[in-house]
């Protein structure tokens, strides 16, 4: 006799275990403690088995007859459908660990130790907003070129297209290390070379006339904001190391008496020296005497953090300067590369390594924080004297030969 739903639903609970037979090996199973399981009873290669299909009443009659009939329908095929399941199982198993999103966190996780806090935020925010809604459940081996530019048109629809062209290149990263971990055949970002318009670069403003350099410097000894804020600006441009790492910057870094600063590029994770010219040495040394006693050399309003990323640019827009156009905290970096070189004739390689930059020389070391260090010595007391000669309006011939 075939069930109904009602006797289905009105089934109770007994001592022992007991079964309701439905037609073609199907039965509902009635546990003691009251569960309904639907279960079909066959026989495959001469040997009884069974086949779950899930409980009552989540799974109706009406659909339990139909995954009999699917399993049937296997039988009659040669198909063991438990086997069958345990495959499909595994192959969806095999599909979700393959997908994009599995390898492409896979990879995130490898490198991100060896990235800057900021530089992994920003990657993995880009793959969870831009890529994995759209193509994280495929499997990454299956991703075709124009899947991905789909992902990356509609980046640049919105008119973010340098993010659209860091996207392709994280793609990139994510496939390529596919292909190398057995995951993929090849990388098919590859195919999207020149694809998307080339993004504008757009540079920090920055001031690179020295006339306009010394307004810049009498301008910055005529703030009016706080004494650290103050201190921040004018060791900028003696430093011209990034804001980020200037406004963090802490004591124990710092050794006044050899007149060096040490600390670790947040960018490249590398070791860098700052040698300092007596001019910043005086600066510091003043400035410590108020805020020695803390961990920051420039604290914010709360004094056990450092100020805030904004306060330079906020402190420049106050001084009249436009930070978009004009100059901007990270500009007193490229005021220094243009004129150290331009006016004061500094070898370009000595400029990049005191600006931290990974420049491979012949032996093939991309930086060394101690390279050059004699003329970077002389070099960050020569760009000190030049700046204040150009403050007090003294006329400065340029000078074209080396530092060394």
């Amino acid at each position: 006799m075939a069930l109904t739903d009602t006797q289905c639903k009105t089934a109770k609970k007994a001592a022992k275990p007991y079964k309701l037979s439905d037609e073609k090996g199907l039965f509902l199973f009635v546990t003691p403690a009251g569960g309904k399981l639907w279960r079909l009873k066959y026989r495959f290669n001469s040997k009884e088995k069974l086949l779950s299909f899930g409980a009552y009443p989540d799974v109706r009659l009406a659909r339990a007859r139909e995954k009999r009939d699917e399993a049937r329908r296997l039988l009659a095929e040669g198909i063991d459908p438990a086997e069958n399941r345990k495959i499909q199982k595994a192959a969806i198993t095999e599909r979700s660990a393959n997908s994009f999103e599995a390898v492409a966190r896979e990879w995130f996780a490898k490198f991100k130790p060896g990235w800057a806090p900021s530089h992994s935020e920003k990657i993995i925010n880009r793959l969870e907003n831009d890529l994995f809604p759209w193509l994280g459940d495929r499997p990454i081996a299956e991703i075709t070129a124009p899947e991905l530019l789909t992902c990356l048109r509609r980046i640049e629809g919105r008119g973010a297209l340098d993010t659209a062209h860091r996207a392709h290149q994280n793609c990139g990263q994510v496939f390529r290390y596919a292909v190398q971990t057995g995951r993929a055949v090849r990388d098919p970002s590859s195919d999207l070379r020149g694809a998307l318009p080339p993004p504008q670069r757009e540079h920090y403003a920055s001031i690179t006339e020295p006339a306009a350099v010394a307004e810049l410097l009498r301008a910055i000894d005529g703030f009016r904001g706080t004494f650290i804020v103050q201190c921040a600006l004018k060791l900028s441009p003696l430093f011209f190391a990034r804001p980020g790492e200037l406004r963090k910057a802490k004591w124990k870094e710092f050794d006044l008496d050899k007149g060096e600063w040490s600390y670790v590029v947040t960018k490249t994770k590398t070791d860098h020296l700052v040698p300092l010219a007596s001019q910043a040495v005086a600066i510091l040394r003043e400035l410590h005497a108020l805020t020695g006693h803390l961990e920051h050399v420039f604290p914010g309003r709360d004094p056990l953090k450092s100020m805030s990323g904004a306060a330079i640019n906020a402190a420049l827009r106050r001084m009249g300067y436009d930070t978009k156009t004009e100059i901007t905290g990270h500009g007193f970096r490229a005021m220094a590369r243009t004129i150290l070189h331009q006016e004061i004739g500094i070898p370009p390689e000595v400029i990049e390594h005191q600006l931290a930059h990974r420049v491979p020389d012949s032996l093939g070391t991309a930086y060394n924080r101690t390279k050059f260090i004699k003329e970077r010595r002389k070099m960050m007391q020569q760009w000190a004297d030049y700046l204040d000669k150009l403050k007090a309006g003294a006329k400065v011939i340029p000078l074209h030969g080396s530092a060394a």
